[in-house]
This record gives C-alpha cells, structure tokens and sequence, in this order.
C-alpha cells in the first residue's frame, strides 16, 4: 500500500518550503489539494497512477479547506491499510504577522485583518492538529533552518515499525522549541561562554566539547537521561509512537546544548537506538 505525509498548519508557517524540501527528498509531491480529493489520489497511487511509493499531499494553502472534515478522511484511509501521517506545521501568531505584513500577501482566511484571519484559522485547525503524528515549529528557523530540520526528519527514515528519534539542541534566550517531546535544561554546567578562547567557538569544537564533557556533573547527567530515555523508548514503540523529540537547552544554543546533544546521539546508538540532531541556535 501507499505511504501518505499530509503536509498542513498555520498559513505562513512553511508549507511551500517543506514541499520544495520533500520534492529534493524524493518524495511525490501534490500542492494545495483539496481535502474532498484526498481518497482519490490514494486510489490512484495504489493502482499505480502516481509515480513513486511516497506521495506528500499538501493542504489547506488556499484557506477554504473544511479543516473539519480532514480527520475523517485519514482515517478512512488508514483503515485502507496505508501508512498516513500528518505533518502539522506552526508558528506564533505574533510571527505569522510579521511574515505576512513583511511579504504583503493576504491572509487566506477573509477576516478584518490579520491578527483575525490567523485567530479564525487557529480555530479552525485545531482538529486536525490534534491529528498530527508531528508538529514542527518554524518560528525562530529561517527557510534554510526549515529545511534542513525537514531533510533531518524525512531524509533518513528507519522502518515503518520504528520510531524517529530526534535530539534539538537550542538557545533559552531565543525561545523554547514548541515540538518537542522532552526537555532538559542543561544551564546548570559551567559555561564555555566565560573561558577565554572558548567563546568564539561552537559546541562542535574540540576544545568545547572536551570542557564540556569534563566537568564531573555533565557525565553524571549524561547518564541519568540515558538511562530515562532507553527505558522510555520500548514503552513509546508499543504505544506506537512514531516520532520522538528531545530537547537540550543552554542561554544562547552554541556550546553547552550542542554538545550533549552529539554526545546524547552516540550514546543512544551505543544503546541501539538511533537518532538525528539538529542545532538549532548553533549559528546565532
């Protein structure tokens, strides 16, 4: 059977950028489709009238999507036995405005004005957030960060049987990630930041990473949330959970976060677990 990524959220929030990216990935991608014509791109891919076994179907671009009546259908088609999973993308409202005030386009949704389109679709997407297998929060990622955090997610996928485990390492002072699963607040380990010839430097520095990782605190956190996470992870699995996020946090998202972030992923792998990583303020 067909795999299905329905790609939905906030207008404004990245959808034209998270196609584009699924299109370089390999992925059949339909723009801007009608929610009632879902079922019958499905029959088509599953009679082979789609190119390719991976079809992205974008939806709600034109703002006149029944939102309501979205879940339904998926699970119709779930119920078809094909894999279906939702990629909700979102954002702050109060960033959604500034994009739309900075390109000069019209919210899809008719209302007074744009504070109001975006509360009116905010309401109206609710059902089919509580859908989504994954939400993405694209407020502070440019379209680059967007799209690298998406060949992160889709550009590497184990089997259907298993579950995407990610780790985000990033900045408390440029705002906590909104989808993300699990967080750790690593503020605590002395900071790179205030030793000379440090600063300059990311967490994938060598000497960064080595003063880091040799302060007495950071192996013993290391391994309390090793051993959380390898014996949470079976338990998610056969609650059937498809994607896992974990999160890092330091001030500013360059030293501290960055490495337990690498240094998390070589663990779990060591666990049989494998996982990608994505910096997101490693650049800032």
């Amino acid at each position: 059977m067909g795999e299905f990524l329905v790609v939905t959220g906030m207008s404004g929030a990245g959808r034209s950028t998270v196609g584009a990216a699924l299109e370089d990935l390999g992925w059949f991608v339909i723009d801007n489709l009608p929610a009632a014509l879902i079922t019958r791109v499905a029959d088509l891919a599953g009679r082979g009238g789609v190119e390719g076994d991976r079809v992205a179907l974008v939806i709600g671009r034109a703002g006149a999507e029944a939102h309501e009546d979205v879940p339904p259908i998926l699970d119709t088609l779930r119920r078809s036995r094909h894999r279906v999973r939702v990629l909700f993308l979102d954002a702050p409202d109060e960033v959604l405005v500034r994009r739309f005030e900075g390109t000069r386009r019209r919210h899809p949704v008719e209302a007074r004005g744009v504070e109001e389109s975006i509360a009116d679709e905010r309401k109206r997407m609710e059902p089919l957030r509580a859908e989504a297998d994954m939400v993405v929060e694209t407020g502070e990622l440019n379209v680059n960060q967007l799209r690298a955090r998406i060949l992160e997610l889709f550009g590497n996928e184990p089997g259907i049987s298993s579950m995407q485990t990610s780790i985000v390492s990033f900045g408390f002072k440029h705002g906590i990630p909104l989808d993300v699963d699990l967080l750790f607040d690593c503020r605590f380990l002395p900071n790179p930041f205030w030793v000379e010839g440090l600063q300059p430097l990311s967490g994938e520095a060598a000497p960064v990473r080595e003063y880091v990782l040799g302060q007495p605190e950071t192996q013993g956190f290391l391994d309390k949330v090793v051993d959380l996470l390898l014996s949470l992870e079976p338990a998610f699995v056969r609650e059937g959970k498809s994607y896992l996020t974990i999160a890092f946090g330091c001030t500013g998202g360059r030293h501290r976060s960055v490495v337990l972030a690498d240094a998390l992923q070589a663990r779990l792998s060591e666990g049989g677990v494998q996982a990608t990583v994505f910096h997101r303020d490693i650049d800032r």
